[in-house]
C-alpha cells in the first residue's frame, strides 16, 4: 500500500483492527491504546463515552493499582540515574587541565583525556587552559591613541613625567591557585605590572627610560612582576613586558623635541670634534716621533763621526810624530785627492809659444753630450811646478795657482787644438 493511500494506517477494513490490518499502527490507536494502559494503573476499567456515560456510576473514585504504578516510577527513576552518572563524564584537551570541586571544595586535578567525577551536586569540574597566552594593556586600551593617562603617567626620579604604554603577556602555571587565589586575574596582573613599572621608572632618570634604557626597563619590569604575582600565589607566568610607547606628556611634547634636537646636535659637533682630534692628533703624534726619532739619528751621527775623527787624528798624529814630512805629504795629496775629484778637469800645454792652452775635457764631454746645455763651469789653471787649488781652499806651502774662467770660449779653444794638431802633422 502506497503513502498516498487515504485508507493508510486505518486497518484496511475493520477498524477495529482485524486480520486484514496489513499497514503501520494508527496514531489514533496507538494514543488510545496508551489512554487504557494508564487509566489501567488507576484501576479505572476504559470506557467509550469515558466516566460520566458508565453504569456504574460517574462519582466513583477509579481503584489505584499500586504494582503497575510502582514498575512504572522505578523504570523512570533507573532511567533519570543512568543520565545522572552519565553527566559525570567530561573530556579534558592536551592543553588544559581538570580541576574536580567537591561540594565546592577543592579535590583533585585531572590530566588531559576522558574524566569521570561524581555526578552533580556532589562534584564539579573547572576546565583551565594552561598554554594559551593572554593580554592584558596598560596605559592604552585597543590602540595607543586611546590612552588610559591614569594609569600611563608617571614620575621619573630627575621629577620629570612620562608617559608609558605596555602591554603584558602571561600564561598559567597552576591551576588550583588561578581559581581559588584570583577574583580577576587580568585586573590582578595589570596591577601587578603597573606598580612593578612605577617603581622602577620612579629610581630612573627620564632620558634612560625613553631611550637607551627601554629593553632595560622591561625586563625589569617582567622580573619585578612575576615576584609580586608569585607572592600572592597567582599561579600566573609573565612570558612577555613589551614596551608600546614612552614620551614626554602632549603639553610639553614641543618644548621636548626642541630639547632632544638640541642635545643631539650637541652630540653631532661633539663626535665632529672627536673625528678631526682623531685626525690631527695621531699625525701630530707621529710627526713629533718621527723628528725625535731624526734628532735622536743625528745626535748618534755626530757623535760617532766626531769619535771618529778623534780616533783618526789620533792614529794620523802619532804616525805624524813618527815622521812628519811624510804624513804632510800623504795628508797633503789625499786632501787634493778629495779636491779635485769634486772638480773641473782642465789640461794644459806648458810647451808653448807663449800662448797659453788648456782643456777643458769636462766642458767638452758635457758640450758633445747634450750640446743645448749651458751650464757655466769653473776651470782651474795650473801652472807648471804648482798645484792647482779652487777658490774657498786654504793654501798649503805650494802657491795658489790662477784660475780663469772660461764659459764663453769652449768652441775657440776646439778649433785652436785641432789647428795645432794638423801643424804637428
Amino acid at each position: 500500500m502506497s503513502l498516498n493511500d487515504p485508507k493508510w494506517g486505518k486497518g484496511g477494513g475493520d477498524n477495529r483492527g482485524g486480520d486484514g490490518n496489513q499497514g503501520p499502527p494508527d496514531l489514533d490507536e496507538l494514543w488510545r491504546d496508551f489512554n487504557r494502559r494508564l487509566s489501567g494503573m488507576f484501576g479505572k476499567t476504559p470506557g467509550r463515552g469515558g466516566g460520566s456515560g458508565d453504569g456504574d456510576g460517574g462519582g466513583r473514585l477509579p481503584e489505584f493499582n499500586f504494582r503497575q504504578f510502582g514498575g512504572g516510577i522505578g523504570l523512570i527513576a533507573a532511567f533519570a540515574a543512568v543520565i545522572w552518572l552519565a553527566s559525570g563524564f567530561y573530556i579534558v584537551d592536551a592543553s588544559q587541565r581538570g580541576i574536580v570541586l567537591q561540594f565546592g571544595r577543592f579535590q583533585e586535578a585531572t590530566e588531559p583525556g576522558l574524566r569521570w567525577r561524581l555526578p552533580y551536586p556532589i562534584q564539579t569540574h573547572e576546565l583551565v587552559n594552561l598554554t594559551g597566552v593572554r593580554t592584558v594593556e596598560i596605559g592604552y586600551r585597543g590602540s595607543e591613541r586611546n590612552k588610559v593617562l591614569k594609569e600611563a603617567l608617571m614620575l621619573t626620579d630627575d621629577e620629570n613625567i612620562v608617559n608609558i604604554q605596555f602591554a603584558v603577556q602571561y600564561v598559567l602555571k597552576d591551576p588550583q591557585q588561578y581559581l581559588f587565589n584570583n577574583r580577576n586575574a587580568d585586573d590582578s596582573v595589570i596591577q601587578a605590572a603597573e606598580t612593578a613599572v612605577r617603581e622602577i621608572v620612579g629610581k630612573s632618570k627620564m632620558d634612560f627610560v625613553l631611550y637607551e634604557g627601554r629593553e632595560q626597563v622591561a625586563a625589569n619590569a617582567q622580573k619585578l612582576t612575576q615576584e609580586i604575582l608569585d607572592r600572592y600565589a597567582t599561579g600566573i607566568q609573565v612570558s612577555k613586558v613589551t614596551m608600546q610607547n614612552a614620551q614626554p606628556p602632549e603639553q610639553v611634547q614641543a618644548a621636548f623635541d626642541d630639547a632632544v634636537k638640541a642635545g643631539q646636535d650637541r652630540e653631532r659637533q661633539k663626535n665632529e670634534g672627536q673625528a678631526y682630534a682623531n685626525d690631527v692628533i695621531p699625525r701630530a703624534r707621529g710627526a713629533a716621533s718621527r723628528l725625535i726619532e731624526e734628532s735622536e739619528a743625528y745626535k748618534g751621527r755626530v757623535v760617532a763621526q766626531a769619535e771618529g775623527d778623534a780616533s783618526r787624528f789620533k792614529q794620523v798624529y802619532a804616525e805624524y810624530a813618527k815622521a812628519p814630512e811624510v804624513t804632510r805629504q800623504r795628508m797633503y795629496i789625499e786632501t787634493m785627492q778629495q779636491v779635485f775629484s769634486n772638480s773641473s778637469k782642465v789640461l794644459v800645454d806648458s810647451r808653448g809659444s807663449g800662448n797659453l792652452l788648456y782643456l777643458p775635457l769636462d766642458k767638452l764631454i758635457q758640450s758633445t753630450a747634450s750640446p743645448a746645455a749651458t751650464t757655466p763651469a769653473v776651470d782651474a789653471v795650473a801652472q807648471p811646478g804648482r798645484p792647482a787649488t779652487v777658490p774657498g781652499m786654504p793654501e798649503s806651502n805650494a802657491s795658489p795657482p790662477r784660475v780663469d774662467a772660461l764659459s764663453g770660449e769652449a768652441r775657440s779653444t776646439r778649433e785652436s787644438i785641432r789647428n795645432r794638431e794638423r801643424g804637428e802633422r
